[in-house]
């Protein structure tokens, strides 16, 4: 396993399996520390088939896994040495947040010591339509080096299902990692229509 550690935070958007899936895969490359926030726990439950099942696949797959609470853990700090962290789903109470610097709690503090450090910061933000504060916020979360990441239907590499959809965003989402994983078909060009 890597040396490497990354954050991730689940907070309480729709797309908890976009977050869930994401975590399998940085698994397999970084030290994964994991937060889950209060309203993701209760969206896990509308989401998924076991909330019990998927918090114990998160700690399987984790170093440590965090409530929003615990602010004094590890990740809260900038001596804590990061790669960077992903926020997946990412609400637009927590991007507000974020955008205002209230590091309010666990997951606001992580980002905010990204955002103070340097560090990749990555955010999936869940909501349709966007509304005007949304997007301010996001372009002031992006203008501080934050990348935006919204999970956007790709139809070019003919997905099968929903797991396809949902990997062509975690896909997306480790690209800004530099890593490529094969998760969904790259566009080769214009296909011939005759």
């Amino acid at each position: 396993m890597s040396e490497k550690r990354i954050v991730l935070a689940l907070t309480g958007a729709s797309g908890i399996p976009i977050g869930l899936r994401l975590a399998e895969e940085l698994s397999e490359d970084f030290k994964l520390f994991t937060i889950v926030s209060d309203s993701a726990v209760k969206v896990m439950e509308e989401e998924t088939d076991s909330k019990k099942e998927k918090m114990e696949k998160l700690e399987s797959l984790s170093e440590e896994v965090y409530s929003e609470e615990e602010v004094e853990a590890s990740v809260a700090s900038g001596s804590f040495q990061t790669e960077g962290m992903i926020m997946c789903p990412c609400s637009m109470k927590t991007l507000s947040g974020l955008a205002t610097g209230r590091s309010s709690n666990l997951i606001e503090r992580a980002g905010d010591v990204c955002i103070k450090e340097g560090r990749k910061l990555v955010l999936v933000p869940r909501e349709t339509p966007f509304s005007q504060i949304h997007l301010e916020n996001m372009l002031k979360l992006s203008r501080v080096g934050a990348d935006i990441v919204p999970p956007v239907l790709g139809f070019y590499f003919d997905p099968d299902g929903l797991g396809d959809v949902v990997d062509y965003t975690v896909g997306k989402v480790l690209e800004r990692f530099e890593i490529s994983k094969g998760l969904y078909d790259t566009w080769e060009g214009e296909r011939s229509l005759v």
